[in-house]
């Protein structure tokens, strides 16, 4: 009697194995996306930031010309009117984030003491100094 050396897998223990890779693939997604979200928001908060500092920076040395510019990104965009002691900075922050809410935090996110609600759209920071008295500094949504 000859011995037949059968070698590989049956097809019930390949759907086994297609099944379990199925099950964790259905676990991992909602994860990965909320990640996913959660990363958007922190990159939300510190474009926020970095656009308030900037304003601040500037409504403080009333250097508004070459400055501003230099910290503008692709999600951040500074226009700046006026010049020398009388001038006005707008920062636009375009949000990267796809829904309503800071889902990892509080409702609203403090920036310099200003409470910064959330947004799909993105935010607007207003430096206004064109009056000539101490700068004025706006975020809104």
């Amino acid at each position: 009697m000859k011995k037949t050396n059968k070698k590989g897998f049956t097809l019930a223990e390949l759907l086994i194995v297609v099944a379990i890779i199925a099950v964790l693939v259905a676990i991992a997604i909602p994860i990965f996306t909320a990640q996913l979200e959660k990363a958007r928001e922190a990159v939300d908060e510190a474009n926020i930031r970095d656009a308030y500092a900037v304003c601040v920076a500037s409504s403080l040395t009333e250097s508004v010309s070459a400055d501003v510019k230099k910290n503008e990104t692709d999600k951040i965009k500074y226009e700046v009117t006026g010049s020398g002691a009388t001038y006005k900075v707008v920062a636009t922050i375009t949000a990267t984030q796809t829904e309503a809410g800071w889902k990892s935090g509080e409702e609203n996110v403090s920036v310099g003491g200003v409470a910064v609600a959330p947004s799909t759209t993105g935010w607007t920071i207003t430096v206004d100094n064109s009056t000539g008295a101490a700068p004025v500094i706006a975020v809104k949504s």
